[in-house]
């Protein structure tokens, strides 16, 4: 098997848990994930099966999510996992959530959550936490596409918010801030990833849906990467480990798909006037 899944991770499970169903149901090893989501979370999950594992790092990485914000309280990792930490009392309008919100458009800085798996000094930081040790964190550049109030319920206090977001946003922190802006404390307790690059939610599959066979939803998304169809010559070529000429207006440096009979068949980076395979599929 060679291609990709559009799962729709369920509410409870890792995100590993998700590959090792899937490693069962079709007896394959080599599967992978882009993107991992939260026990917590739900969604979108980009799975690769088979050697299309190697192409994950080429698939595109922005993200679109619905949270769902609750106000009034933080918690130690800044959604519904977590132990209360904090209690305001502070009470939140519409038009105020509207305007704070306006302060996570476009290109910010972030502070990722110390309950998080980034490193520092070799070591993630939640193990720093869970020993009780203190470490500096730096803020971290990302890129807030789009960020929309969906629905407000001033009763109990809750936002739903969609968000169009780059590759490394933390939806939690963005929680977090926003209580803060506000002087009301507030954590995320719902979310739901409705797209991740060219994955889509409403063309996901369950995982009931594939235990009843895989093979009808195995895909090829599209990729951002320029493609070039080799001939049956250079296709012998490169399974050789042979160099192909350039006959493409493709920059140096570039890194390419080559297709074969219009399937993917490797990925290539342009060195001058040649094409150096990197990784052969078929």
């Amino acid at each position: 098997m060679f291609g990709f899944l559009n799962v729709n991770k369920p509410i409870g499970m890792t995100s590993h848990d998700v590959i090792s169903v899937l490693r069962k149901i079709t007896k394959i090893k080599q599967i992978g994930h882009s993107g991992t989501l939260d026990p917590f979370a739900e969604g979108v999950l980009p799975v690769a099966i088979g050697k299309a594992t190697r192409l994950i790092e080429f698939l595109d990485d922005d993200k679109e999510y619905l949270a769902q914000v609750s106000f009034g309280k933080n918690t130690s990792t800044y959604d519904i996992e977590g132990d209360v930490v904090f209690e305001s009392g502070t009470r939140v309008c519409r038009d105020e959530v509207l305007e704070a919100l306006k302060n996570f458009e476009g290109e910010i800085l972030q502070m990722p959550p110390l309950y998080s798996a980034i490193k520092v000094r070799g070591k993630k930081l939640y193990e720093y936490v869970r020993e009780g040790k203190s470490v500096e964190v730096s803020p971290r550049k990302i890129f807030i596409k789009s960020i929309e109030l969906k629905s407000f319920d001033e009763e109990n206090q809750l936002a739903e918010i969609l968000i169009s977001c780059s590759k490394g946003t933390y939806i939690r922190s963005i929680a977090y801030d926003l209580g803060k802006i506000l002087f009301s404390g507030a954590f995320l307790s719902k979310l739901v990833r409705v797209r991740a690059g060219n994955f889509k939610i409403e063309d996901s599959v369950t995982l009931d849906e594939l235990k009843n066979g895989v093979e009808g939803h195995i895909f090829i998304p599209k990729f951002s990467l320029a493609q070039y169809e080799i001939s049956d010559d250079e296709h012998e070529k490169i399974l050789h480990g042979q160099f192909l000429k350039v006959e493409n207006n493709f920059s140096d440096g570039d890194t390419i798909i080559l297709t074969y009979n219009n399937e993917i068949s490797a990925t290539a980076k342009i060195d001058k006037d040649l094409i150096k395979v990197k990784k052969v599929f078929r």
